[in-house]
This record gives structure tokens, sequence and C-alpha cells, in this order.
């Protein structure tokens, strides 16, 4: 057994917090979000990155590691329990404001690091049983329709202009939020409608993945209205919006600025390392699963999250994920940092 794939059971610490959390009331509620949002990026401040890669004959042998798959089941796993254990707890009806604020954005977290990013890894494996993990982890978020829209659009087009996905130089992460959320919705109905219709299907066939997500998602948003009552059903909703808005944070990081080269019209170079923000700072891989060598993801796609290399000329973050996401939220600072970079690549403005 592979002693090292352990080390990305650590973010276990975080479901704990949670429990704590959907426990707990006063100052506890709100650990989980003080160790993502305070304790992370101050560590990742004084904690030098590992840019280090796995030997050829390592690479092999992790590639090949089960163990590194059950992680991840098992961490959708983990997901439902939390979503449980959140619904259940407001049948406490001595919370303060301050407890179940705590505890919604305790499970928006969870929903943005475990829900949507798990089913990230998880949905560009080729295995059905993992694609249905990974539409299922969608679920938690309400998000389903990043399963079509990543795999199929934004890969194709990212750093291009026909990528919603893609954050435009000097373009505030607020705008973004508009015009991502909104054309990736879109632009996996048109994705799905197209399948479905290459197939002889009508567009309004049952078969459509469009379809079938929002009749999943509404059937989730029912049973728990039915089970726990509009008032919590409502913080279920503001709880999956909070983890919608932590994955389009995250692509706003993963390649703001930057440009692929159109060779023709309509036609651009193929994706490469420097098309994308890297991080090698440990804590922030460890938490997801490694997509902050977001380049070689984008560069190599089907490499497992075990495996993905750090690429010198691929352009560097000037911290961890958690710590860059918290300065994308505040412009005029990311627009310092992060421009000069920009310059300093040679990228077009």
């Amino acid at each position: 057994m592979n002693i090292r794939a352990f080390k990305y059971l650590s973010p276990i610490t975080m479901y704990v917090l949670a429990f704590l959390s959907f426990t707990g009331t006063g100052l506890i509620v709100w650990a989980t979000l003080l160790y993502a949002w305070v304790l992370v990026p101050i560590a990742e401040l004084l904690i030098k990155p590992d840019g280090k890669n796995l030997n050829k004959a390592a690479e092999e042998v992790i590639k090949k590691d089960r163990l590194y798959d059950y992680m991840l089941y098992t961490f959708v796993l983990l997901q439902y329990v939390a979503l449980y254990f959140f619904l259940q707890s407001f049948k406490n009806s001595n919370l303060s404001g301050w407890d179940i604020a705590g505890r919604i954005g305790t499970m928006g977290l969870l929903c943005g690091t475990f829900g949507i990013n798990v089913a990230h890894e998880l949905g560009h494996r080729i295995n059905k049983f993992e694609q249905g993990l990974a539409k299922a982890s969608l679920l938690t978020s309400l998000y389903m329709h990043f399963f079509i829209e990543h795999n199929k659009g934004h890969h194709k087009n990212v750093a291009t202009p026909q990528d919603p996905s893609s954050a435009h130089y000097n373009e505030p992460v607020y705008l973004f939020y508009f015009r991502t959320i909104t054309y990736s919705y879109l632009g996996a109905w048109k994705i799905a409608n197209d399948e479905i219709t290459k197939s002889g299907l009508p567009k309004l066939h049952w078969k459509n993945e469009m379809l079938q997500a929002q009749f999943i998602q509404l059937l989730l948003v029912v049973s728990i209205y039915l089970f726990f009552g509009p008032t919590v059903m409502l913080y279920f909703l503001i709880a999956a919006f909070i983890g919608i808005l932590l994955l389009e944070t995250v692509n706003y990081i993963e390649h703001y600025g930057l440009q692929r080269k159109e060779i023709a019209a309509g036609k651009f170079e193929r994706a490469l390392p420097q098309h994308s923000w890297n991080s090698n700072h440990i804590l922030g891989r460890l938490m997801l699963f490694e997509l902050s060598r977001h380049s070689d993801h984008h560069y190599m796609a089907s490499r497992k999250y075990q495996i993905l290399q750090h690429h010198p000329n691929a352009p560097q973050l000037p911290t961890g994920y958690p710590g860059s996401m918290l300065m994308a939220l505040v412009p005029p600072v990311w627009f310092y940092v992060m421009n000069r970079r920009i310059k300093k690549l040679g990228q077009p403005e």
C-alpha cells in the first residue's frame, strides 16, 4: 500500500470541523471557514511552494494505484453525509443569526471545495461509474450542467473569447460571475441539444443530459422542501449558490488574462501549460486534490490528480488558491498584482 496517498485524506479535517459546526453553536460554527480562509492562506504565505515532480517509475506505479480513486469515492459519500447533517442541524430553533450564517457558509464551502471539485476530477474519467459519482457530487451544488460544459466546452475553448469560464484582462470577478454563470449554463444546453439532435432524437427527449439534470436537481430541492420545510430549503439554496460562486472564483483565477494565439479564423493553438495559472503551494494542492496544478491539467486533461506535474514555463500565482481567491474579491488589489505578471508574460491586453 502506498502510504504517501494518505496525504490526500488531510481534507477530512474540514469535514470534522463542519460536523462541529453543524452540531455546535458560537465560534465553533465558524471553525471550518476560519480554517479555509484564514489559517490556510496565512500558512501558504509562509510555506515554500513545492515544484518537484514524480520520476517516471514512481508515476507509473502511482497512476495505477486504486487507493487514490477510492479516496475520491469516499469524499463523494462524505459530501452527502455532510448535507444530511446540515439539513438536520436546523431542527434546533434556538440558533442565532450568526449560527445560521456560519452553517450555511460552511456547507457552501463544502459544496465548492469538495462537491464540485471532486466532481471535476471524476468527471474527466471515462468510467461510467465515476462519471455518475461526478454528477452526484455536482448535485449537492445544483450545478450538474458543469459536467457537460466543462468537459465539452471549457477544455476545448479555454483561454479564447469563446470560453465564458476564462476571465478577461481587467475583468472584475463580480462581472465575471454574471458572464460565466449565464453563458456556461446556456452553453451546456447547446452542447446537450446538439448531441441529442445528432443521435436522431428530439431536443426534449428524456435522454437529453440537460433535461435529466434539471429534473434530478428539482427532485432534490422538492425533497428538501417536503422533509425539512421551506426555510431549510432556502438555506440549502444559499449554500449551493455559495458553492457555485467558489467554483467560478476558481475559474476566474485559473485563466485570468491568458490567451491562446489565433492561428486561423476561429482556430487557436493547442492549450499549453502557459494558458493556465499554476500554484505549487502544498496546502491548496492537498485541499483541492491538485487542482492548483492546473497548467498540466489543461495540457493533459486525462492525467489523474495524483500525477499532475509542474511545468517551469507555466505562469505562477503569487500564492495558493485560497489566498488568490480572497485577493480576487478585491479587484484593485488583484489587478495590481496580476496585471504586472501578465505584462511580464508578454500576453496581449
